[in-house]
Protein backbone atom coordinates (compact mmCIF):
# COMPACT_ATOMS: atom_id res chain seq x y z
CA UNK A 1 0.00 0.00 0.00
CA UNK A 2 2.81 2.40 0.41
CA UNK A 3 1.74 5.92 1.56
CA UNK A 4 -1.18 5.98 -0.53
CA UNK A 5 -3.97 6.24 1.87
CA UNK A 6 -6.98 5.78 -0.37
CA UNK A 7 -7.35 3.55 -3.13
CA UNK A 8 -9.45 3.55 -5.51
CA UNK A 9 -11.19 -0.04 -5.07
CA UNK A 10 -14.90 -1.82 -5.36
CA UNK A 11 -16.84 -0.95 -1.97
CA UNK A 12 -14.74 2.66 -1.29
CA UNK A 13 -17.25 5.24 -0.83
CA UNK A 14 -16.75 8.29 -2.20
CA UNK A 15 -18.08 12.00 -2.04
CA UNK A 16 -18.82 13.58 -5.32
CA UNK A 17 -17.89 16.92 -5.56
CA UNK A 18 -19.10 18.33 -8.51
CA UNK A 19 -22.70 18.58 -10.65
CA UNK A 20 -25.81 18.00 -9.36
CA UNK A 21 -25.03 15.73 -6.48
CA UNK A 22 -22.55 17.60 -5.11
CA UNK A 23 -21.97 17.09 -1.32
CA UNK A 24 -23.33 13.62 -1.35
CA UNK A 25 -22.10 10.42 -0.25
CA UNK A 26 -21.57 7.59 -3.02
CA UNK A 27 -20.39 3.93 -3.03
CA UNK A 28 -17.80 2.73 -5.96
CA UNK A 29 -19.66 -0.19 -7.66
CA UNK A 30 -17.14 -1.09 -10.74
CA UNK A 31 -14.08 0.66 -12.09
CA UNK A 32 -14.51 1.55 -15.89
CA UNK A 33 -11.17 2.73 -16.79
CA UNK A 34 -8.37 4.57 -15.28
CA UNK A 35 -10.32 7.77 -15.55
CA UNK A 36 -13.64 6.59 -14.32
CA UNK A 37 -15.49 4.48 -11.95
CA UNK A 38 -19.17 3.66 -11.74
CA UNK A 39 -20.82 5.24 -8.83
CA UNK A 40 -24.29 4.51 -6.83
CA UNK A 41 -25.96 6.00 -3.65
CA UNK A 42 -29.18 4.26 -3.28
CA UNK A 43 -29.50 5.88 0.68
CA UNK A 44 -28.12 9.62 -0.54
CA UNK A 45 -30.15 10.26 -3.99
CA UNK A 46 -26.78 9.51 -6.13
CA UNK A 47 -28.00 7.88 -9.79
CA UNK A 48 -25.94 5.25 -10.91
CA UNK A 49 -23.42 6.59 -13.42
CA UNK A 50 -19.98 6.78 -14.92
CA UNK A 51 -18.25 9.87 -13.10
CA UNK A 52 -14.06 10.54 -13.66
CA UNK A 53 -12.23 11.05 -10.82
CA UNK A 54 -11.43 14.30 -10.87
CA UNK A 55 -15.38 14.91 -10.11
CA UNK A 56 -15.14 13.06 -6.75
CA UNK A 57 -12.82 12.70 -3.50
CA UNK A 58 -11.98 9.31 -1.90
CA UNK A 59 -13.00 8.94 1.39
CA UNK A 60 -11.05 6.51 4.07
CA UNK A 61 -14.71 4.33 4.39
CA UNK A 62 -14.84 1.21 2.48
CA UNK A 63 -17.54 -1.46 2.44
CA UNK A 64 -15.41 -4.30 2.70
CA UNK A 65 -16.39 -7.73 0.35
CA UNK A 66 -18.72 -6.03 -2.28
CA UNK A 67 -19.37 -7.62 -5.17
CA UNK A 68 -18.69 -5.59 -8.60
CA UNK A 69 -21.81 -4.23 -10.39
CA UNK A 70 -24.04 -5.01 -6.68
CA UNK A 71 -27.59 -4.23 -7.89
CA UNK A 72 -29.11 -1.31 -5.84
CA UNK A 73 -31.23 -3.22 -3.44
CA UNK A 74 -28.43 -4.96 -1.52
CA UNK A 75 -26.24 -1.74 -1.98
CA UNK A 76 -28.69 -0.12 0.11
CA UNK A 77 -28.53 -3.54 2.26
CA UNK A 78 -24.95 -3.06 2.66
CA UNK A 79 -25.01 0.74 3.32
CA UNK A 80 -27.41 0.40 6.06
CA UNK A 81 -25.85 -2.88 7.63
CA UNK A 82 -22.39 -0.85 7.60
CA UNK A 83 -24.06 2.24 8.75
CA UNK A 84 -21.83 4.24 6.31
CA UNK A 85 -23.49 7.34 6.60
CA UNK A 86 -23.03 7.65 10.53
CA UNK A 87 -19.56 6.87 9.88
CA UNK A 88 -19.15 9.29 7.56
CA UNK A 89 -20.91 11.90 10.06
CA UNK A 90 -18.32 11.24 12.94
CA UNK A 91 -15.36 12.08 10.69
CA UNK A 92 -13.45 15.58 11.03
CA UNK A 93 -13.93 16.25 7.15
CA UNK A 94 -18.02 16.01 7.48
CA UNK A 95 -17.91 18.17 10.47
CA UNK A 96 -15.63 20.70 8.99
CA UNK A 97 -17.83 20.41 6.04
CA UNK A 98 -21.40 21.02 8.44
CA UNK A 99 -19.07 23.83 10.09
CA UNK A 100 -18.32 25.82 6.89
CA UNK A 101 -22.33 25.32 6.05
CA UNK A 102 -23.58 27.07 8.89
CA UNK A 103 -20.99 29.61 9.37
CA UNK A 104 -21.87 30.59 5.60
CA UNK A 105 -25.24 31.01 6.47
CA UNK A 106 -24.47 33.28 9.47
CA UNK A 107 -26.28 36.98 9.24
CA UNK A 108 -23.89 40.02 9.89
CA UNK A 109 -25.66 39.93 13.65
CA UNK A 110 -24.73 36.15 13.87
CA UNK A 111 -21.09 36.99 13.22
CA UNK A 112 -21.00 40.43 15.43
CA UNK A 113 -22.65 37.55 18.42
CA UNK A 114 -20.19 35.29 17.35
CA UNK A 115 -17.48 37.81 17.92
CA UNK A 116 -19.05 39.20 21.44
CA UNK A 117 -18.54 35.38 22.55
CA UNK A 118 -15.31 34.51 20.95
CA UNK A 119 -13.91 37.82 22.69
CA UNK A 120 -15.63 36.56 26.14
CA UNK A 121 -14.15 33.41 26.04
CA UNK A 122 -10.66 34.98 25.38
CA UNK A 123 -10.39 37.19 28.30
CA UNK A 124 -11.79 34.59 30.56
CA UNK A 125 -8.88 31.47 29.37
CA UNK A 126 -6.08 34.01 29.17
CA UNK A 127 -5.58 35.09 32.71
CA UNK A 128 -6.29 31.10 33.45
CA UNK A 129 -3.73 30.08 31.45
CA UNK A 130 -0.95 32.69 33.27
CA UNK A 131 -1.99 32.01 36.14
CA UNK A 132 -1.33 28.07 35.19
CA UNK A 133 2.27 29.11 33.80
CA UNK A 134 2.98 31.28 36.90
CA UNK A 135 2.79 28.44 39.20
CA UNK A 136 5.15 26.30 37.37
Amino acid sequence: QGSFKRQVEVGRVVLVNHGADAGKLAVIIDIVDHNRALIDGPTTGVARQALSFRRMVLTPIVLKNLPRNIGQGALKKAIEKADIVAAWNKTAWAKKIEQRKIRASLSDFDRFKLRKLQNKRRFAVAPAVKAAAKKQ
